[in-house]
């Protein structure tokens, strides 16, 4: 017997979808969707550039069509994933590919997504790894590693005093044990952001909380 594990039955037939890839269409739809999520509304226009194998293959496989569904706060297994780029147009998000054939990627299946409305600009950067499973490797010019296989939450907030403080009382009185936090900002008084790994996927109501703390811009939650 061999020593390899699952933690799913979905690690070996892979996940409910449309299209032909698991990694290029479920792995790309569940990108653009975090990017809607953490993003909170939807956008007036998202610039994707493709890396590797993303740029070579993304329309034979469906990745152009997968991101801008998930854009759209879309599913992997949803039924209008094939026409996302016409829905998208109806619904005014203006979409631009940048295909990136020669610029290297630290991962073959890479898409880095900027998303604007307004004065609010968004850039993320995903990667799919097969099984339709991702990786989220850069927010906002931040490097992390949001495996989104645990329980997190993403907070983006302005970084002032007392600001972590709020955060983490909120899910101590609510019974929610950290596990793992990492917080970076852009400069001092600027842009910050909170990646709090919980040990509890039960938040029911949580991230309401969170997001009523003042100078708070957004807050995603990811079970």
């Amino acid at each position: 017997m061999d020593n390899l594990r699952y933690k799913s039955v979905f690690d070996i037939i892979g996940p409910v979808m449309i299209g032909p890839s698991s990694s290029h269409t479920a792995g790309a739809a569940r990108i653009g969707k975090i990017v809607r999520t953490i993003f909170g509304e939807l956008p007036d226009s998202v610039d994707i550039h493709l890396y590797e194998s993303f740029a070579k293959t993304y329309r034979g496989h469906g990745t152009d069509i997968a991101l801008v569904g998930g854009i759209l706060g879309m599913d992997p297994d949803d039924e209008r994933l094939a026409d996302s780029l016409k829905l998208a147009h109806e619904q005014g998000v203006e979409v631009a590919f940048i295909i990136n054939k020669t610029e290297r990627a630290d991962h073959p299946n890479t898409a880095r997504l900027i998303v604007k409305k307004g004065n609010r600009k968004l850039s993320v950067t995903g990667i799919s790894i097969g099984g339709g499973n991702i990786q989220v490797t850069e927010l906002n010019g931040f490097d992390i590693a949001l495996s989104m296989g645990t329980p997190t939450f993403v907070i983006v907030h302005q970084d002032v005093p007392g600001m972590i403080a709020n955060v983490t009382n909120i899910l101590s009185e609510n019974d929610i044990n950290i596990a793992q936090m990492n917080v970076t900002r852009e400069a001092k008084g600027d842009k910050a952001i909170m990646i709090i790994e919980v040990d509890s996927p039960h938040v029911t109501g949580i991230v309401e909380k969170i997001k009523a703390i003042p100078n708070l811009y957004n807050a995603s939650f990811f079970d």
